[in-house]
């Protein structure tokens, strides 16, 4: 059993990264009922929290359903950060994760994200103030290092253990790699395999299939695997993860109406959370990624994303799932994980 305090995920669990403009409450919900068994709130900043700015006051929402549920936040001043983290214990999270992994341009290079792999000492004197500031356990996630040159994780993972995380999950890839190349997962299995490690390590990049996820379980001997992109129109991939590891066998992939349906009810939870005008305009970005594969598909994606009426965006998913044929071929969501 893999517990993070006394919070008890099972013999291996699969979690749901934390991605921006991707994993707000109506995704979480879709994920979770095929099979997350930990999920985190978009990143938030410290900083928003602190001035109660209305964006990232809205990312503090959760629900009972979602349970257990970390609350991420990341941000560039000690300070702040302890002030979101009490902040965001008040909202009623499972955990406070922290973000020190996120590598684009407007978060690193701002010094936060993984512009802490730069200043582990920093990086160290946050997170103890963060531990120091909330009864909930916390957690981390992170990269390998800033750069080819600073793959220090190891000893980042020891001192962070030290001064009171619970658990950490580990990118497979530096800051400057971005998402680029392939996930070096040998540095995570480093840290799991430290006899001086004994909290939960989680690993996370290009976990994209349940052969993979299984492979890499069995050769890395992570304590569970966090999937991302690989989640974004395609939520019952832990499902399909979870069967093949019990069983051996690939469960069949989702007909064309059982993704219409999930679709359908992602766009319903978002019009419930957000409201019908930014439900709808936020509900956009998600189609192609739902609808991947399906030949033909641009004219009804055209209309989706160009319409204004929620009765018509009803109406056209009934389209497709009555009079569009699904070959199953998928390719890659974009690139939105922190």
């Amino acid at each position: 059993m893999v517990k993070i305090a006394n919070i008890e995920l099972g013999e291996f669990p699969l979690l749901l990264a934390p991605m921006e403009d991707v994993s707000d409450p109506p995704f979480r919900k879709v994920c979770k009922a095929n099979g997350a068994d930990l999920m985190y709130t978009e990143f938030i900043s410290s900083e928003g929290l602190i001035r109660d700015a209305a964006k990232s006051i809205q990312k503090l929402d959760i629900f009972d359903y979602e349970r257990p549920i970390g609350i991420q936040i990341f941000g560039s001043e000690i300070d702040s950060m302890r002030e979101a983290a009490i902040v965001s214990s008040q909202a009623g999270p499972d955990l406070i994760d922290i973000n020190y992994g996120c590598p684009v341009k407007n978060v690193a290079c701002k010094g936060a994200g993984a512009a802490l792999l730069r200043d582990i000492p920093k990086m160290v004197q946050m997170t103890s103030e963060i531990v120091k500031a909330t009864h909930l356990p916390v957690t981390v996630k992170t990269r390998l290092g800033w750069d080819e040159d600073t793959k220090n994780i190891v000893e980042t993972a020891e001192r962070l253990q030290d001064i009171g995380i619970q658990a950490l999950s580990i990118h497979g890839r530096t800051r400057v790699q971005m998402y680029k190349g392939e996930a070096n997962w040998e540095l995570i299995a480093a840290v799991k395999n430290n006899p001086r490690m004994k909290i939960p390590i989680f690993g996370n990049g290009d976990i994209d299939t349940p052969q993979k996820a299984l492979e890499y379980k069995n050769r890395y001997g992570v304590d569970g695997i966090m999937i991302g992109r690989a989640s974004i129109g395609h939520p019952w991939i832990f499902n399909e993860v979870k069967h093949y590891m019990a069983t051996g066998e690939i469960l069949a992939p989702p007909t064309l109406e059982e993704r219409v349906e999930v679709c359908r009810q992602h766009f319903t939870h978002s019009l419930e959370w957000k409201g019908e005008k930014l439900g709808m305009f936020e509900m956009r970005r998600h189609y192609t990624n739902y609808f991947r594969g399906l030949p033909h598909f641009k004219p009804l994606r055209m209309r989706l994303v160009q319409t204004e009426d929620v009765n018509e965006i009803y109406d056209i998913l009934s389209e497709i799932s009555q009079t569009m044929s699904y070959e199953g071929v998928l390719g890659s969501p974009e690139e939105v994980e922190n």
